[in-house]
């Protein structure tokens, strides 16, 4: 991990750069590949499965059998830790719930909000080096409790042409409506135009590296609503002398061993605490099974030195993560100014892989810097919020003139003319 002692904030930028390429140079891939998938449906899709997947798959819809399959090979213990994660994910989306909101703006002027479910939804779970099965418990249970009538996944098959058994046992316990073994850009593509096999999708969720990521954001020139742009998985941790050092260097880790392109950073007042974690480090890394992957993550990640706690929360904001950990004396200062930040996690026995889990918060949440200006995702992200209102006559006696005179004043006589219409006829009535 490279050091940096007290640095300059005209610095910041170029220290806390993400690994990432950049759109310019992923977005003309994407667009033949969009291209082609929009023409060719299927046929295009199943080209780039067997180009970047290295899969023959002649059938991409999963069926019944392989998911029965799936079921025999699950392994006790894990069913039993997906049905607690489970519970607590449903548990804390449940609770977000919220009634109509209703309010009489003006004597007879009626107003309220409904939430209605995004019909049709695209769940895009990575495979590759690390099945997110958890990434699809994240999506798919929101997504049932929202009442979404479609729910599609679209996962990357292995060489084989098969999807992790663990993956298609989530996707059964939550209720998908339809599986597909396709990855990548083409997937994203699939669930943005539709293909003779793939619905066209209204809203796409989920997370994956730099090309899905663009794919997403290309998408929504094509009408498709995204969830955020969420791409390579990045971890803050703010921590102090009252931090376990070894704790810091395993959540560190944890991170990087999401994929080379992983970013982790360190900050903290305490030189020596510094050094500790960077020991821990070494140490712990040694008996990772992702050792490589981690190791070439790490090296895009950095340990910071700050003067204070106000310039590493300045920093902290500044950088936005996407997950957050305090871990310091005075943490009360932090959660009080915290203003960018995906998810937080507090304290010495609140390791970031709970959040990953099962405490049941989301972790589908904004990268690169989006935390900004985008939520993690939430009960409302499979949601829409539709307004409605009825005005008695007096109502619009009692607003009537307000709209004549705004509507008169910005050159929108049509606008005027629908309301003094509707005044004449309430006065006709009463003359009558």
């Amino acid at each position: 991990m490279k050091r940096y002692n007290f640095p300059k904030k005209k610095d910041w930028e170029d220290i806390l750069k993400r690994p990432a390429g950049s759109v310019q140079d992923i977005e003309p891939l994407v667009l033949e590949i969009f291209k082609d998938v929009k023409l060719n449906g299927d046929e295009a899709v199943k080209k780039y499965t067997k180009t970047f997947d290295e899969a023959e798959v002649a059938n991409s819809r999963v069926n019944q059998s392989e998911i029965d399959k799936a079921m025999l090979s699950m392994d006790q213990g894990l069913m039993e830790a997906m049905a607690l994660a489970r519970q607590n994910i449903e548990k804390f989306h449940r609770a977000q719930i919220t009634p109509t909101v209703s309010v009489e703006t003006t004597k007879g002027v009626m107003c309220w909000q409904e939430k209605r479910p995004v019909q049709k939804v695209g769940l895009y779970i990575p495979g590759g080096t690390a099945p997110l099965f958890s990434t699809l418990l994240m999506l798919a249970i929101p997504a049932k409790i929202a009442g979404c009538e479609e729910i599609i996944l679209c996962t990357p098959p292995d060489i084989k042409g098969n999807i992790n058994p663990a993956i298609l046992y989530a996707a059964d316990l939550c209720g998908v409506s339809s599986i597909f073994k396709i990855g990548g850009i083409q997937a994203i593509a699939a669930m943005t135009f539709g293909t003779e096999t793939i619905l066209k999708v209204d809203k796409i969720f989920g997370p994956g590296n730099q090309y899905v990521t663009v794919a997403k954001q290309l998408a929504t020139k094509f009408g498709v609503a995204i969830d955020m742009p969420a791409g390579p998985s990045e971890l803050l941790v703010v921590a102090d002398d009252t931090a376990n050092a070894s704790f810091v260097a395993s959540d560190l880790l944890s991170q990087a061993e999401h994929g080379t392109d992983s970013q982790v950073i360190l900050v903290s007042t305490s030189k020596e605490f510094l050094k500790a974690v960077e020991l821990q480090i070494d140490k712990q890394i040694e008996v990772l099974p992702r050792k490589e992957i981690a190791a070439a993550a790490i090296s895009n990640s950095r340990l910071i030195l700050c003067e204070n706690d106000e310039i590493a929360m300045d920093l902290v904001n500044n950088y936005a993560p996407e997950h957050l950990i305090i871990a310091v004396g005075n943490r009360d200062f932090y959660l009080r100014n915290i203003k960018n930040a995906g998810s937080v996690f507090i304290g010495n026995y609140t390791p970031e892989s709970a959040g990953d889990y099962a405490s049941g918060t989301n972790h589908t949440l904004p990268t690169n810097g989006f935390a900004r200006n985008y939520s993690g995702i939430n009960l409302d992200s499979f949601m829409k919020a539709i307004t409605f209102q009825e005005i008695t006559k007096k109502g619009l006696e009692n607003i009537g003139k307000t709209i004549e005179i705004m509507a008169e004043a910005e050159g929108l006589l049509a606008h005027k003319h629908a309301v003094t219409l509707r005044l004449g006829n309430i006065d006709k009535d009463e003359d009558e």
